[in-house]
C-alpha cells in the first residue's frame, strides 16, 4: 500500500464550525476524535467523513434506485481522499416499534425460526386439565394423521352441517385466475376466497385476468368447496370420499367448516402432522412463518403478536380511593358533559340503592364483592343472590370505547387503560401450536419436556449461549442445524463480548438505552466480518460500567485488526488511552472550536501543552474532590419499599434528601428500573397526579417531603425546527415583549405576536417563518435553499424595520449565548437565563438554533439551565439519566458546579451515572448489582464514596478507590435494605 493510501486525507473541511480543517487520519487502526462538547467532533466524523462516504455510494447507484433512498447533501469540504466505504453506528435509542426485539435486530430470531421449523418436534397442545393460569396439555409428539382419523374426527360433529374445503392457495399474492380456471375444469362449482363463498362459473363469466377481483399485492387464501354435508351415521362413505378428494387436491390439507350456532367455525386437518389422541391439534406445515409473531400464521390471535393488550386499569379509573363512589371516585364518569353526567349519575344512584351503600361511601371502604360488582359488573351467581344486574364501570367504558367514532373520546378513554399481559399467550406473542414446537433441553415452561422458541428468547444471552452448548440432536438433525447454530452462536458471542450478556433476546427495542442499542448494532457489524470499511461510532461506552470497558475495547480492536478503520467520537479516558491515534479538536465550543489542537499517539497528546484533553489525561488539570460533602440524614429521605420490577429482588432503598445521590452499578443491574420506572413514576403520581403506573413495588415513603418532580433527560426539547433554546427557556417571550416596547413598534401598534415566526403577521409567508425552502429533486437529494424573499431572516421586511439597540429580531436569534449575555445585560430575567445556559457550557449555541440540530447532551443541559433560571422551592426532586453523555472532562466540571448549585438550594438530585468524576463528587451512592440481569437487582453498598470504595463486593468501589486518594474509609457491606442506620453526619473530604 502506498504512503498516500494509508490515510484518509481530509482537506478544507468547513462543515458547521470547522475552520477549513486539514487532517490525515491513519487507516486500518483505531482512531479516537475527542474535544470539548460542541468543538466539531461530530461535524468531522459524521457530517463530513461519513456523509461523504454515503454520498459517494449513492452516486454509484442508478438514478432509478436513488429515488427510493435517502439522499445525502455534499458536505462542505474541498476533498477527501482514501475514503473507504463508511458505516455509522450512532448513539440512538432502539426505536418505538413494539415488535422489534434484541433477537430480531440481530437477526438471531430469523435463524431460530429456521432451526425450529427444521429440527424441533411439534407436540400436542390440547388441554387435558390444570387451571386457567397453569393449564396442563397433552404434550404427545404430533405425527401424520391418516384420512381415516380425519373422518372419525368429523363424524363426531353428529347432526351438524359441514363444508369440506381443500386449500389450494394459502397466503399468496396475485390474481390467481389460473387456479380458478383449474377448479372449474375439475368440476368444482364453488370456492371459498378469503373467507367468502363464490360461484366459480359466475366469476369466470367476464373472462378477465382477475376473475375474483383480488388485490394483486395482498395475500389471499383460496379453498375449493369439495362437499356440503350434514353429519349422520349413514354418510360415512360419502364423507370419506370427500376427505380423500380434498386431501389429494391440496397435498394433504383439509379445512372443515362446522356450522356452530349459525356461524362457520374452522377446523384444520393435515395428513402430515396431527395428534393421534386429539386430531384437531394439527399443523398444516412446519414452516418458519409459524414462529413469526409478525405473521398471521404465527402471531397470537388475541394480541396480534404484541404480547400485551390494552385493558382498563382499576387504579387509573379510581385514582383516589378515599373519595365517595358517587362524589368523584370514578374518574372517567366525571366531566363528560351535562347529558352524560346525568346518565352516569342515574347509574350510580341505581347501583347504590340496590347494593345498599351510600353515594358518599369511600371506594376503599367497599367490601371486596361490592367493589368487584361496581367495577366489573354482576356475574350469574351475583344476580341470583342479590337480585339485580349491573353492567359495571369497566364493561361500560369498554363498550363506549368500541362503539364511539370520536377520536377525542377514544384518546380520553385511553388515559384509563394500561398494557396488560395477553391472557391468551401469556405475553409470549405466538399461537399455541407455535409454542408447542420444542427443542430438547431444560428451561421450558410448557411442561412437555422441551424448550419452545418463546422459552429460548426469554433467556438472557448468557443462558442462551449455555443452552446451545448443551443442545443434543440426532445425527440427521445435527447435520441440518450445524450452519444455523454456527451463525446463532457467533452472534450471541459478539453480544456477550460488548457487555450485553444480561439482556434477554425478547427485550423490546424501545426499552434499550442508546448505548445498549448502539452496542447491539456494533455486535451485528462485528458478526458481518467485513474488511476495508470505515466504521464511525458515537460514544460506544455510553451506559457501560468501567468493568466492561475492556471487553468493548477488545471488540473494537478486533474490527481494526482484521483490516477496518474504526473512527470513534469519545470522551472516556480508557477508550482514549487504548486508541492508536487521537485527534483532539478545540480549543473551545462553537465558533471557538473547529481546529485540530493536537493529534498522534497518547503520549503525543499528553506532551502537547495546547491539548485540553492531554491536560486532564496527564493530571495537569483534574476535577477536584469536594472539600466537604453535604450532611445527609437517612431519616429524612424517600424510601422505596419492596421494589421488584424486572430483575429487582424486592429491595428496600433509601434516597436521602437534600444532596447529590448517584445510583451506580454494572449495566443491567437495575438502575433505570429503580429510578425511572419506580421512584420517578411513583413521585409523579403522588405529586403531580400522573396516571402512569410505576413499576412493581410495595410503596414509597416520604413523598410528602417534595413538592415538585423534574426528569432531566436527553429527549429533544422540540420535534420541529421551530423549537429552539430561546423558545424552550421562555426568554423568547421576553425578547418579543422587549421589541414591542421600542418606539417604532409602538408607532405601528405591533403586539408580541408580530415578532413570532410561528404565526402569520410578522413572519415571511414565502417560507412560513422557516428561513429555507425544501425543493424535492426526485432521484436527486432534496435541496434546502435560502428563502429569496427574506434571505433566511424568517421575518418580513416591515418586522425587520423594528430594531432594539440596532439589532433586528432576526439578528437576536442569530446571536450566540455568550454575545446575548452582554446584549441583554440590562434585563435581569433574560440575562439570568442566558447566564445559566453559559454556566452549563452552552455559551456557543445560537438562541434560534433549531432543536433538531441539538445533541441529546445539549438538550439535557438546556433543560438544566431552564431549571437553574427558575426560582427553586428547595424541595424539588431531579431525576437524571447519564447526564455526562457527550461531555468532555472540562464540560463535566461545569456540570458538577450546576449540580452543586441545585443541591445547595436544598433540592435532591438522583443521578444514574457511570462517570467516576461525578460518582466521586456525590454526597451519597447507591450501588446495585453485583452483576447484570438475573444476577443483579440487589443493593451492594450504600453511603459516601469512601464507604462504597471500602466495600469488597462493589465493582464501582474497586474503580472508585484510586480516585479518592488516602482517606479514612469506613467499610459498608451490602444489604437488601439499601443502607445502614448511621443517621445524621458530615463526611469530610479533607
Amino acid at each position: 500500500m502506498s504512503q498516500a493510501a494509508r490515510f484518509i486525507r481530509v482537506r478544507g473541511a468547513a462543515e458547521h464550525n470547522l475552520k477549513s480543517l486539514d487532517v490525515d487520519i491513519p487507516r486500518d487502526c483505531m482512531v479516537v476524535i475527542t474535544g470539548v462538547s460542541g468543538s466539531g467532533k461530530s461535524s468531522l466524523a459524521f457530517d463530513t467523513i461519513f456523509a461523504e462516504g454515503q454520498r459517494k455510494y449513492m452516486e454509484s447507484l442508478s438514478s432509478y434506485a436513488r429515488q427510493f433512498l435517502t439522499q445525502w447533501q455534499k458536505p462542505d469540504v474541498e476533498s477527501i481522499e482514501g475514503l473507504p466505504p463508511t458505516i455509522a453506528i450512532q448513539q440512538r435509542t432502539g426505536g418505538h416499534n413494539p415488535r422489534s426485539t434484541v433477537a430480531t435486530i440481530t437477526e438471531i430470531y430469523d435463524y431460530l425460526r429456521v432451526l425450529y421449523a427444521r429440527c424441533a418436534t411439534p407436540t400436542c397442545w390440547a388441554r387435558t386439565g390444570g387451571s386457567p393460569a397453569r393449564p396442563r396439555t397433552c404434550g404427545r409428539p404430533i405425527a401424520a394423521t391418516s384420512a381415516t382419523q380425519i373422518v372419525d374426527a368429523l363424524m363426531g360433529f353428529d347432526g351438524q352441517r359441514l363444508m369440506i374445503c381443500a386449500p389450494v392457495i394459502r397466503g399468496k399474492k396475485g390474481f390467481h385466475g389460473a387456479v380458478i380456471e383449474g377448479l372449474q375444469k375439475h368440476g368444482f362449482v364453488r370456492a371459498r376466497v378469503d373467507g367468502t363463498i363464490v360461484d366459480v362459473r359466475d366469476a369466470l363469466k367476464e373472462g378477465t385476468e382477475n376473475p375474483l377481483g383480488l388485490a394483486r399485492y395482498e395475500q389471499h387464501t383460496i379453498e375449493a368447496v369439495v362437499d356440503r354435508i350434514v353429519i349422520k351415521p349413514d354418510v360415512r362413505q360419502r364423507l370419506a370420499d370427500s376427505v380423500e378428494v380434498a386431501m389429494r387436491l391440496s397435498d394433504g390439507l383439509l379445512t372443515a367448516l362446522v356450522d356452530t350456532d349459525g356461524a362457520w367455525v374452522e377446523h384444520r386437518y393435515s395428513e402430515k402432522l396431527a395428534c393421534s389422541e386429539h386430531p384437531r391439534s394439527s399443523l398444516d406445515e412446519l414452516a418458519p412463518r409459524l414462529f413469526s409473531f409478525n405473521s398471521p400464521y404465527g402471531a397470537c390471535r388475541q394480541c396480534d403478536g404484541l404480547g400485551v393488550v390494552s385493558e382498563f386499569d382499576d387504579e387509573l379509573i379510581v385514582p383516589d380511593g378515599s373519595l365517595g363512589i358517587g362524589d368523584g371516585a370514578i374518574e372517567p364518569w366525571r366531566k363528560n358533559g351535562k347529558r352524560m353526567n346525568m346518565y352516569y349519575g342515574r347509574l350510580m344512584r341505581r347501583f347504590c340503592d340496590r347494593a345498599e351503600v351510600t353515594r358518599t361511601t369511600p371506594y376503599e371502604k367497599l367490601t371486596v364483592k361490592i367493589r368487584r360488582i361496581l367495577m366489573h359488573g354482576t356475574a350469574e351467581s351475583d344476580e341470583s343472590s342479590l337480585g339485580f344486574t349491573f353492567e359495571g364501570v369497566v364493561p361500560s367504558l369498554r363498550r363506549r370505547y368500541d362503539n364511539t367514532d370520536s377520536d377525542f373520546v377514544k384518546e380520553k378513554l385511553r388515559g384509563y387503560m394500561s398494557n396488560a399481559e395477553c391472557p391468551a399467550c401469556g405475553g409470549r406473542r405466538l399461537r399455541p401450536e407455535s409454542l408447542h414446537v420444542l427443542l430438547p433441553g431444560a428451561g421450558g415452561t410448557g411442561g412437555a419436556g422441551g424448550v419452545s422458541i418463546a422459552d429460548l428468547t426469554a433467556m438472557t444471552i448468557e443462558k442462551a449461549i449455555g443452552f446451545f452448548e448443551q443442545l443434543e440432536l440426532s445425527t440427521e438433525r445435527r447435520t441440518i442445524a450445524e450452519p444455523i447454530l454456527r451463525e446463532v452462536q457467533a452472534r450471541l458471542g459478539f453480544l456477550a463480548s460488548v457487555g450485553l450478556n444480561y439482556l434477554t433476546l425478547d427485550r423490546t427495542a424501545g426499552t434499550l438505552s442508546g448505548g445498549e442499542a448502539q452496542r447491539i448494532r456494533l455486535a451485528t457489524q462485528v458478526g458481518s466480518g467485513l474488511v476495508g470499511v470505515c466504521y464511525v461510532l458515537d460514544e460506544p461506552t455510553i451506559g457501560l460500567h468501567h468493568r466492561d470497558n475492556d471487553r468493548l475495547i477488545a471488540t473494537l480492536r478486533h474490527l481494526a485488526d482484521i483490516g477496518n478503520t474504526v473512527l470513534i467520537v469519545e470522551h472516556d479516558e480508557g477508550m482514549i488511552r487504548a486508541a492508536d491515534h487521537i485527534i483532539d479538536i478545540g480549543p473551545g465550543p462553537g465558533h471557538h472550536g473547529g481546529t485540530v489542537m493536537a493529534q498522534g499517539t497518547v503520549q503525543d497528546i499528553l506532551d502537547d501543552e495546547r491539548s485540553l484533553t492531554g491536560a486532564y489525561l496527564s493530571g495537569r488539570r483534574r476535577i477536584q474532590l469536594p472539600r466537604k460533602r453535604r450532611e445527609l440524614d437517612e431519616n429524612f429521605s424517600l424510601v422505596v419499599k419492596g421494589a421488584r420490577q424486572n430483575n429487582l429482588k424486592s429491595i428496600d432503598v433509601v434516597f436521602p434528601l437534600g444532596g447529590l445521590i448517584c445510583v451506580t452499578g454494572v449495566s443491567g443491574s437495575g438502575k433505570s428500573t429503580l429510578v425511572n420506572d419506580i421512584l420517578f413514576k411513583a413521585a409523579c403520581q403522588a405529586v403531580h397526579g400522573s396516571r402512569t403506573a410505576p413499576g412493581a413495588h410495595a410503596r414509597v415513603n416520604g413523598l410528602g417531603r417534595i413538592d415538585r418532580v423534574v426528569q432531566v433527560n436527553q429527549s429533544p426539547i422540540g420535534r420541529t425546527p421551530r423549537s429552539n433554546p430561546a423558545t424552550y427557556t421562555g426568554i423568547f417571550d421576553d425578547i418579543r415583549r422587549l421589541f414591542t416596547r421600542t418606539t417604532e413598534a409602538r408607532i405601528r401598534g405591533y403586539a408580541p405576536g408580530r415578532f413570532s415566526f410561528n404565526v402569520k403577521g410578522g413572519r415571511c409567508e414565502a417560507c412560513q417563518g422557516q428561513g429555507v425552502k425544501k425543493i424535492e429533486m426526485h432521484f436527486l437529494p432534496d435541496i434546502f435553499v435560502t428563502c429569496e424573499v427574506c434571505q433566511g431572516a424568517r421575518y418580513n421586511r416591515e418586522t425587520l424595520e423594528v430594531t432594539y439597540r440596532h439589532k433586528t429580531i432576526a439578528d437576536v436569534l442569530a446571536m450566540p449565548v455568550e454575545e446575548a449575555i452582554d446584549f441583554f445585560e440590562a434585563h435581569t430575567r433574560t440575562r439570568r437565563m442566558l447566564q445559566c445556559l453559559g454556566d452549563v457550557g452552552l455559551e456557543y449555541l445560537h438562541l434560534g438554533q433549531p432543536s433538531t440540530t441539538l445533541s441529546g447532551g445539549e438538550a439535557q443541559r438546556i433543560k438544566l439551565a431552564a431549571e437553574l433560571g427558575n426560582q427553586s422551592t428547595g424541595h424539588t426532586l431531579y431525576v437524571l439519566d447519564e447526564p455526562t453523555t457527550g461531555l468532555h472532562f472540562a464540560d463535566i466540571e461545569k456540570l458538577l458546579s450546576v449540580f452543586d448549585r441545585l443541591a445547595e438550594a436544598g433540592n435532591t438530585l438522583v443521578v444514574i451515572e457511570h462517570n467516576l468524576d461525578v460518582v466521586k463528587s456525590a454526597d451519597w451512592i447507591i450501588d446495585l448489582g453485583p452483576e447484570g440481569g438475573a444476577r443483579g437487582g440487589m443493593v451492594v453498598a450504600t453511603g459516601t464514596p469512601e464507604d462504597v470504595a471500602a466495600s469488597r463486593g462493589s465493582h464501582t468501589g474497586r474503580y472508585l478507590k484510586p480516585l479518592l486518594g488516602r482517606r479514612n474509609t469506613r467499610r459498608t457491606t451490602g444489604s437488601t435494605t439499601g443502607g445502614t442506620s448511621r443517621g445524621r453526619r458530615v463526611a469530610s473530604a479533607g
